[in-house]
């Protein structure tokens, strides 16, 4: 990678937002909080539409490729953070630790769960999301950005949600099945929506990547 093309560091820096934000989510995604007093979720629910938005610009930018090999890259670098947490939650806490074994095992325990569901729901929902989003592509050409974001980030997120919280909260235990059905749609609902609300931020981002890198041809 050539650090003097601006290409390149565009996309190191999408590529840093994307993997921060997919892992952070990983982590704090064991606490349940609830939203609009209506229905409860995993706190890693709020970096997830983030993150598909990435995933457009990426796909807009670098194409089907690009975001593949980030993706495998991601699920990589998730499952090394479960081998890290699997390791901590191993090791004994020292009688003087600010951290106890209980609360670190209580926290990092459930992440583990969480990670294990987002491998397979990630993996998935990415590489949906790029078909369905080269579909539209195929169709609309450079115009209707909103229509090919939001649509393959519709399917993308569908599975997703549904995916993740079945094996982070009904495998182990945490939610009974009828609790899962309706989680996992208000979920699903409430990441539709802040899609829909991101999308000024895709224009947005897509002004300014291209702005950027014009700047740079016109001057070479």
């Amino acid at each position: 990678m050539n650090f003097s093309n601006r290409k390149d560091l565009v996309f190191l820096i999408l590529a840093g937002f994307f993997v921060t934000n997919t892992i952070v989510a990983e982590l704090i995604g064991g606490k349940l909080v609830q939203f609009f007093g209506l229905f409860t979720q995993s706190l890693g629910i709020i970096l997830w539409p983030v993150v598909f938005v990435l995933t457009d610009l990426i796909n807009e930018h670098y194409g089907k490729q690009g975001v593949r090999k980030l993706t495998y890259i991601t699920v990589g670098l998730i499952i090394y953070t479960f081998l890290l947490l699997s390791a901590g939650i191993k090791l004994p806490a020292v009688n003087f630790s600010p951290v106890d074994d209980a609360t670190f095992n209580r926290v990092f325990g459930q992440s583990q769960w969480i990670i294990i569901g987002s491998v397979v729901a990630f993996l998935l929902a990415q590489l949906m999301d790029v078909y369905v989003f080269w579909i539209f592509k195929k169709r609309t050409g450079e115009k209707m950005i909103w229509l090919r974001a939001t649509g393959s980030t519709a399917v993308s997120q569908l599975i997703d949600t549904f995916v993740v919280q079945f094996i982070a909260f009904v495998v182990p235990g945490k939610w009974a099945f009828n609790e899962f059905l309706e989680n996992a749609s208000f979920g699903y609902l409430f990441k539709l929506l802040v899609a829909l609300a991101l999308i000024p931020f895709i224009y947005l981002g897509h002004f300014l990547i291209n702005n950027y890198l014009r700047n740079h041809e016109n001057r070479s």
